[in-house]
């Protein structure tokens, strides 16, 4: 037989259960992403965290960028660095304080237009990726690596 605590403790397990399986993750669109970015960008200043999130908001193309800058920054410093280390604000400026954010959908791309509280707007671009809604930051190309040509002995 069971005691009421039991029966109490049961109950409680199964509610949990319940909501935590009930609980999703609510959609981000492409101005909620674009708002935590731009708030990650203005903490990276000494931030892992901050950086690593910032990476994570970030499109295909500029996450691979970073890991690759990464992948041989840690090659030539002799320790291991993340790609979120190597965010840098100087690639992503904002010239307005964002005050409200619209976007105008076409398919996997969005348009994300930020305006300031005096009405100055700056337009950015978000893709849709498997994952979700990613910000299209532009980073600098890679340069090519050359290889010496080591004469034979």
């Amino acid at each position: 037989m069971l005691s009421a605590v039991h029966v109490k403790g049961a109950i409680f397990l199964a509610a949990a259960f319940l909501f935590s399986c009930e609980k999703e993750e609510a959609a981000s669109g492409p101005e909620d992403v674009m708002a935590e970015f731009v708030a990650k960008m203005r903490q990276v200043h000494g931030s892992t965290e901050a950086g690593e999130r910032a990476f994570d908001l970030m499109w295909k193309p500029a996450r691979d960028n970073l890991r690759e800058r990464a992948r041989r920054a840690s090659a030539l410093s002799g320790r291991e660095l993340a790609p979120g280390e190597l965010v840098v604000p100087s690639w992503f400026a904002l010239y307005v304080q964002p005050d409200h954010m619209d976007a105008r959908i076409d398919g996997e791309w969005a348009e994300v237009t930020v305006f300031d509280s005096a009405g100055k707007s700056v337009v950015t671009r978000c893709k849709l990726e498997e994952d979700g809604w990613k910000v299209a930051l532009e980073l600098p190309p890679l340069a090519a690596i050359r290889h010496r040509e080591v004469p034979d002995e």
